[in-house]
């Protein structure tokens, strides 16, 4: 059964070259896997600013299958990430289906 999830990642400090260098390579990765990872995005603490990390809305069957596609992330390949946690996420007003 297809669940829903949140996944937030953490960057390294003082990585946003990586995190410039690999931006393409990551987007194209995510267009690929847009069935399991339908919205994603950076966060930072004021636009403009460096991302500090990301934040997936995620389709998936288990947590093991998201576990999977990270490690295949061109982001977490190149060493950007820090950490990351995967929630099961209970959406609000679930019959309703947008994306942002």
């Amino acid at each position: 059964m297809t669940q829903l999830f949140a996944v937030v990642f953490t960057d390294k400090p003082d990585h946003g070259a990586v995190r410039a260098a690999y931006l393409q390579a990551h987007v194209d990765w995510l267009e690929q896997h847009k069935e399991l990872v339908p919205v994603g995005g950076s966060l930072r603490h004021e636009p403009g600013q460096v991302p500090k990390g990301g934040l997936w809305i995620a389709r998936a069957e288990s947590k093991a299958q998201l576990e999977a596609l990270i490690q295949s992330d061109p982001f977490f390949v190149a060493g950007l990430r820090q950490g990351y946690e995967i929630l099961f996420w209970s959406k609000a007003n679930a019959e309703r289906m947008v994306l942002i």
